[in-house]
């Protein structure tokens, strides 16, 4: 058995107001999504600058360690051990 496509005979200007509500839905959703898109970036931004902060304040606490304590090698590996609990 053949089995045809159904034909449907539809008014243009009924054909053009639904694609013109297609779009207006459509639009809508893609605006949702990159806003919220948008707000996870921001999250994740926030995050990642976090991580930067706190990895450049350990640099400048063992750059002071290392430049401005004038003690010799032992007692500073004493205190980084007890500061990085090696």
């Amino acid at each position: 058995m053949t089995e045809k496509v159904p034909e449907v005979i539809v008014d243009p200007s009924d054909y053009q107001e639904v694609l013109k509500k297609l779009d207006l839905v459509e639009g809508k959703v893609e605006f949702t999504h990159s806003e919220m898109q948008q707000k996870i970036g921001t999250k994740m931004g926030r995050d990642i600058g976090i991580l930067y902060g706190l990895c450049i304040g350990l640099m400048i606490v063992v750059i002071y360690l290392l430049l401005a304590i004038n003690m010799n090698e032992t007692d500073l590996l004493i205190i980084m051990k007890s500061i990085f609990q090696l």
